[in-house]
């Protein structure tokens, strides 16, 4: 007969959400952004990093899902401590920038004050940083509108195919239909 603790244990299992990563799956907790984080990894990822690896995911239960240490450092990122990291990072290896992206369904987006903790955070990086902030949709990005730093991307779940680039100047001109 099955213990209470084994019980449990597979009733947490089954309310997990999996997350397509690489070759394999990595199973995130249900709640909190996790839902976000999912489409970020397969959704995002594969429009804007085709290739990517992602090497690390933060979850609720388990802060670091996955941890691709070596890779970071390899990159010129060493990281000493795992409650600054953005929510994902991916290697985007054909651009060779490292795409650092917070899922905003609770906490706030990449704001002026956040963008200064990643850059020194990621401060040794021997590649390109891209700052992203990911909402689940439109109505959660107005009510954090105001706060998005300048220099960033905005990437919306409902919306998956386009991006929000905060910076005017650089993409000024007429678009083709």
């Amino acid at each position: 007969m099955e213990t209470l603790r084994v019980q449990y244990a597979a009733e947490r299992a089954m309310t997990r959400i999996p997350v397509q990563v690489g070759d394999g799956t990595v199973l995130l907790s249900a709640g909190g952004q996790n839902v976000l984080i999912k489409q970020i990894v397969e959704e995002f990822g594969a429009r804007f990093t085709p290739g990517g690896k992602v090497l690390y995911i933060g979850d609720a239960d388990e802060k670091e899902m996955v941890f691709e240490g070596e890779a970071l450092e390899s990159l010129g990122v060493s990281i000493e401590t795992h409650g600054k990291m953005p929510d994902v990072v991916i290697h985007h290896r054909a651009k060779d920038w490292l795409v650092l992206v917070e899922a905003v369904t609770s906490h706030g987006p990449v704001d002026p004050k956040r963008h200064r903790e990643l850059r020194a955070l990621f401060g040794g990086s021997t590649v390109g940083l891209v700052f992203v902030t990911a909402f689940l949709d439109r109505a959660t990005m107005a009510r954090y509108l105001r706060d998005i730093s300048w220099e960033t991307e905005v990437w919306v779940a409902e919306s998956p195919s386009h991006l929000i680039h905060f910076n005017g100047a650089r993409f000024l001109g007429p678009h083709e239909d």
